[in-house]
């Protein structure tokens, strides 16, 4: 995704720190937008979606975390990448946030590079999975638009995890990933998500997929890949 085609929502109440926020992007760029509690937020990104939001922790009106539950619970909104700005430092604070689908964070203080940078990287991330384009691999077919997945054309119930990691797969088929490169390319690199959880994910997602489960395969000590041979 260029730079120019990006616009970002920046979230933050405190005047300060937006500016800086905001100076920051359009110097890298990137067209971007405040909002500067929860509520005015929701009304953004209803009248135009961003391609990416970054949100404080702490709000006047609501906690940040409500804005991304209610993103999350869209399925309009519900890929849209978030990253959480945050004076939380605490560990479980970090992982509330990833767990309530953040797909990155930011403690502050941080530095205009280190925010540039974690910007770039998600974007980078996310850019392969954004065809509005309906995607197929044999009797499985996803769509973007309305966040479904259908075996054999019936409706399956597919979670926010297992749906993102369906979504990356069927992006980028017959291509094998290790762990570490879908913990990166799927959830971002984060210090309190280890490896293994990659496999749970693959585990639940063949479940759901039930006779198309072997679409997803395992490469003996490397990783996994989508394929139908």
């Amino acid at each position: 995704m260029s730079a120019e085609n990006s616009n970002i929502l920046v979230v933050e109440d405190e005047p300060g720190i937006a500016e800086l926020v905001i100076y920051t992007l359009r110097e890298s760029g990137w067209k971007a937008t405040v909002a500067h509690n929860v509520d005015d937020a929701w009304s953004s990104i209803q009248n135009h979606t961003p391609h990416l939001v970054l949100l404080d922790w702490m709000l006047p009106d609501q906690p940040g975390l409500r804005l991304l539950e209610k993103i999350r619970a869209n399925r309009q909104f519900n890929e849209l990448p978030v990253i959480m700005l945050t004076a939380k430092s605490m560990e479980e604070d970090k992982i509330a946030g990833l767990d309530n689908g953040a797909d990155d964070y930011i403690t502050k203080p941080f530095s205009p590079r280190e925010l540039t940078a974690r910007v770039n990287a998600l974007l980078r991330r996310k850019a392969p999975e954004h065809s509005q384009s309906l995607m197929t691999a044999g009797p499985v077919v996803l769509d973007p638009i309305s966040c479904t997945v259908a075996v054999c054309n019936e409706k399956i119930d597919v979670g926010h995890s297992e749906f993102k990691l369906l979504k990356f797969f069927l992006a980028h088929p017959e291509r094998v990933f290790s762990r570490g490169q879908l913990l990166d390319k799927v959830w971002g690199d984060h210090v309190v998500i280890e490896d293994r959880t990659i496999d749970v994910h693959v585990l639940r997602l063949r479940k759901v997929l039930k006779d198309a489960g072997y679409l997803i395969k395992t490469v003996r000590s490397v990783g996994y890949m989508l394929s139908e041979k």
